[in-house]
């Protein structure tokens, strides 16, 4: 049985910036904001065309990375770090925005 990835390995596959991924069978576009040297990355995956969104922030501190997601449960979010899935195949790389009459908002544009 393959050993479960724990949360380091789940987040530094997540790639910096904007990338467009399925889970579940639905497309979204997953941001992952690397911050403080290093010591705060945050991610935020919003649903293309849905309503779904998953948001965290993961602190990475001398004794390993703390989960801090944004008001869902930390399941959920490990859940979707677990199954989300390259979107290569689409050949859209391009975030939608205000030319595609969408913009996606980042982990900032958010309350936590």
């Amino acid at each position: 049985m393959p050993e479960t990835p724990g949360l380091e390995e789940l987040v530094d596959r997540v790639p910096e910036g904007w990338t467009p991924v399925h889970y579940r069978g639905r497309r979204y576009g997953l941001t992952r904001t690397t911050r403080a040297d290093g010591r705060s990355v945050s991610v935020y995956a919003e649903e293309l065309g849905g309503t779904d969104v998953v948001s965290t922030n993961i602190l990475r501190t001398s004794t390993g990375d703390l989960l801090r997601p944004c008001e869902m449960p930390a399941p959920q979010v490990l859940a979707f770090l677990r199954g989300w899935t390259s979107d290569d195949a689409s050949g859209d790389g391009d975030p939608p925005g205000p030319e595609h009459g969408r913009s996606v908002p980042g982990p900032s544009s958010r309350s936590v």
